[in-house]
């Protein structure tokens, strides 16, 4: 039985290892290219190492104007779902009425469906109301899937949370307001710090309904796609993902701490 029991964890750890390598090994040579001196092929082994690229991709105005779009509509999307989502998990929570598992369901669903056809519906629904397209559409598209993150995380926490809390609020005089604030918000706070953080990183790296949502406006994600469709400076593309790299890993590296420390103060 021992020896039985030591192949198999030694397989599973092979097998784990093997499972991070295969994610994470593009990563890195993304980023390794991004260093790279040649200009027009992916050579291996790098013919040469150089920042150049770093300036080339600082001084061009189309990366920034992609980038500024990216952040407006990410950090204006994670308002509408921490605000939207949390009133939706309340209402979801705290009521029992006739239809509360449809509407959960309902709220979940564009996550869960693919981004295509999320994508098709909102454009389809846009052209139907003559609603032009602009850095609002996109807004609009990116909210329907970053409220799911926000609405999660924050259910999953009223659900480890004691309702007597909020029934002693209440018979101490506190109104709904007073007892949002001082109760459950403290409560859900870190669980709404790490929905919208997850949605920032969500909206930021998003394309396929971003595609037909946007009109012409171009985000960082669709820039990137048109410059490997016409490359030009193949490394200039490998910087900027670089940048998407950092920007889109450490929001969902502080909420998996936020998240697990919470967890562990609750053990």
């Amino acid at each position: 039985m021992p020896s039985k029991l030591n192949f198999g964890t030694i397989g599973l750890k092979l097998a784990t290892i093997l499972g991070f390598l295969f994610i994470h090994i593009p990563i890195f040579i993304i980023i390794m290219y991004a260093f790279s001196t040649d200009e027009k092929t992916f050579q291996f082994p790098l013919p040469g190492f150089t920042l150049k690229w770093f300036g080339v991709a600082w001084e061009r105005n189309d990366i920034w104007e992609a980038i500024i779009l990216s952040t407006q509509v990410a950090t204006i999307s994670t308002v509408m779902a921490i605000v939207l989502g949390t009133l939706a998990c309340l209402a979801v929570y705290r009521s029992k009425f006739f239809g509360r598992e449809v509407i959960s369901f309902l709220v979940i669903l564009p996550i869960a469906l693919p981004g295509i056809v999320t994508g098709i519906s909102l454009r389809s629904a846009m052209s139907l109301f003559g609603i032009p397209f602009s850095t609002w559409t996109i807004v609009i598209a990116h909210a329907t899937f970053c409220i799911v993150t926000v609405y999660n995380n924050v259910l999953a926490r009223l659900r480890r949370s004691s309702h007597s809390m909020v029934e002693a609020s209440m018979d101490l005089g506190a109104n709904p307001w007073q007892t949002f604030r001082f109760v459950i918000l403290p409560n859900i706070a870190t669980a709404l710090l790490a929905g919208g953080m997850l949605s920032f990183a969500l909206s930021f790296d998003e394309v396929i309904v971003t595609t037909f949502t946007a009109g012409q406006q171009s985000t960082v994600p669709i820039w990137m796609l048109t410059e490997f469709i016409r490359p030009r400076q193949r490394p200039v593309t490998n910087v900027v993902a670089v940048f998407v790299i950092l920007v889109t890993t450490l929001p969902i590296l502080v909420a998996y701490y936020l998240t697990k420390e919470d967890e562990g103060g609750k053990k």
